[in-house]
């Protein structure tokens, strides 16, 4: 018998014979699932339009606009990275809704911009919101989960993310044709999912006991020699980051397969339009890519993963074939569901209960940095490559 067949008894024994939703189904993860729905929604919604905003309404210059994502997404690496150590001096639920507030904040001021550098300052109040919540959030989707379900539930939650993805550039193309192509509208309008999103998390519950600070005296063994506390960094642990971190090294960025389609000729409907395909095999993948880590081993998962993405884009790089494309691009989706939902379980599964945010930190915070640096590298090949 497996841990799901075992739990499945003994809800319907504590049950009266009736069935019980799964333990891993928390209230936590579906309000938290809420909130990411419609904060993807709102992001997804500005994403397509904020350069054609910056560009054609408030005069930007390409170099700036590249400048702004550069720096907001900078800015959301490093708080990822800092958010365990912020975690000392405020809960996570508070970090959460810090977290929400400033992507809701953000958007109110790119909304009220008027000149650039007002759209920057949006941009990076967004990413540090990103920064500060994203960790925190995970770690409390997974609060009570046995090991073994946390697949589940991370796919659960990153699917309902990725809807919101998807509906985010319909909302945008649906509001353009009632608003006459007007951007800011649009703007405005992408303000109310982030405001609800954010009053949802008042709706979290946090379980985190407070930890005050306490010295520990040094333990010593039968010789009198200082024993060295067991670090929550083990082997596996390690070498689960440094694969999930050194693939987003070599990773190009999701924005290079949309400039290639135009590229070998999609009109810009058509590139919008695979795009959306792409969302919702993402989406829709997000929770059997975490089913599949539940089932098997989640490096094996995550190795199929690499594997999609390579025939995604080794198939790009051989035909401009428009139908072969788009199936290339619900490949691509899959290995986007692997790539984010299997990452997040592996290192979830491997890290203690009670050190799941740091795990989480480490793992976004340093991926941030890395698919940043992939971004540049692989933008200069692209350029240098069109230009041999």
């Amino acid at each position: 018998m497996n841990i799901d067949d075992a739990i499945a008894q003994e809800n319907l024994a504590t049950n009266g014979g009736k069935k019980r939703r799964p333990e891993w189904l928390t209230r936590n993860l579906f309000t938290l699932s809420w909130v990411s729905f419609l904060q993807d929604a709102a992001s997804e919604m500005l994403y397509p339009i904020l350069p054609i905003f910056l560009n054609t309404v408030l005069g930007a210059p390409a170099a700036i606009v590249g400048a702004i994502e550069g720096a907001a997404e900078g800015t959301a690496a490093a708080t990822k990275l800092a958010s365990s150590w912020l975690n000392r001096f405020m809960p996570r639920k508070l970090m959460v809704l810090l977290g929400y507030s400033g992507a809701a904040l953000g958007k109110i001021l790119v909304a009220l911009a008027g000149i650039w550098p007002m759209v920057l300052t949006g941009r990076v109040v967004d990413r540090l919101g990103k920064g500060m919540r994203s960790a925190s959030r995970d770690s409390l989707l997974v609060q009570g989960v046995s090991s073994g379900a946390r697949g589940r539930v991370i796919g659960f939650h990153r699917s309902a993310d990725t809807f919101g993805a998807v509906l985010g550039p319909l909302l945008a193309l649906g509001l353009l044709a009632v608003f006459n192509n007007e951007i800011r509208p649009v703007l405005w309008v992408a303000v109310i999912p982030a405001v609800l999103s954010t009053l949802l998390v008042l709706l979290v519950r946090d379980d985190q006991p407070k930890q005050p600070k306490v010295v520990v005296p040094a333990a010593h063994d039968g010789n009198g020699a200082v024993v060295k506390p067991t670090s929550p960094m083990t082997a596996n642990l390690r070498t689960a980051l440094s694969v999930i971190v050194g693939f987003s090294m070599i990773n190009f960025p999701d924005a290079l397969l949309v400039l290639h389609l135009s590229q070998i000729g999609f009109t810009l409907p058509e590139v919008i339009g695979a795009y959306l395909i792409f969302n919702i095999s993402y989406a829709v993948l997000n929770f059997p890519a975490g089913l599949l880590s539940d089932r098997f081993k989640p490096n094996q998962v995550y190795a199929i993963g690499m594997l999609l993405f390579a025939i995604a884009y080794g198939g790009m790089a051989f035909t401009s074939d428009p139908t072969i494309s788009i199936a290339l691009m619900v490949v691509y989706g899959a290995y986007s569901a692997v790539n984010d939902t299997v990452g997040k379980s592996w290192i979830s599964k491997l890290a203690p209960d009670d050190r799941q945010m740091w795990a989480q930190s480490l793992l976004q915070g340093f991926s941030g940095f890395a698919i940043l640096f992939a971004g540049i590298w692989a933008g200069l090949a692209w350029t240098l490559g069109a230009g041999a």
